[in-house]
């Protein structure tokens, strides 16, 4: 196994500084959990009639309900998890990679052409849509931080780091790292704007004023 050099362990604390919770040691929140907050960001409510009506009708859900049991702690639902996402990921073309790490209330927009390298980390209330890559030819990819959203057909390129609250708009190619609660678009993606962020990231998990 392939130990991590003294520079890259220096910078992966120095993007935990910058963008929050994106990187975090293992936790011992239960799948569930995450889960019902999937859930919230789709339906706004973690019932379950909720939870069985995006289960059998919402691809995107579906698809996240399956990578998040990959980490369930009883093997043989672990087992049919593992059946289940490679199945979706040949059905819908999405790859999101079991060992990601990835927070609260993860939206999929629309599921198909995703591709999330496995050393990625995403924070908690991001939006992932249809035709998006976070990828690295070397030994990271990007950190994304909390309340982000990814525009269609968005590409990150390597170890950048996208600040809280930062909006990626649709077709950008991103290789240098985002402020938080910058918009930015383009090839290369530059900043066009510093007002509104987070505007598009609803339902954010945990709810306010609300216990579910």
């Amino acid at each position: 196994m392939l130990q991590q050099d003294p520079l890259t362990e220096r910078r992966e604390k120095n993007v935990l500084r910058a963008t929050g919770s994106a990187i975090r040691t293992p936790d011992p929140v239960s799948p569930y959990e995450y889960i019902k907050s999937d859930l919230y960001r789709y339906a706004g409510t973690t019932s379950l009639s909720a939870m069985l009506k995006h289960l059998t009708f919402n691809r995107s859900f579906k698809y996240s309900f399956w990578l998040r049991l990959r980490r369930a702690k009883f093997a043989p639902l672990r087992f049919i998890a593992a059946v289940m996402h490679r199945h979706l990921r040949f059905k819908y073309g999405v790859r999101i990679h079991a060992d990601c790490e990835i927070g609260f209330g993860l939206y999929i927009g629309h599921p198909i052409g995703i591709l999330v390298n496995h050393t990625a980390r995403i924070g908690n209330n991001c939006n992932i849509s249809q035709f998006t890559t976070i990828g690295s030819n070397y030994e990271q990819a990007a950190v994304i931080g909390d309340n982000v959203y990814i525009g269609p057909s968005v590409c990150i390129v390597e170890a950048v780091r996208v600040g809280n609250d930062a909006t990626i708009g649709a077709g950008a190619i991103v290789v240098k790292n985002v402020p938080a609660g910058a918009t930015v678009a383009g090839n290369p993606a530059r900043v066009i704007s510093m007002s509104e962020p987070g505007r598009y990231v609803v339902n954010r998990w945990p709810p306010r004023n609300r216990h579910s």
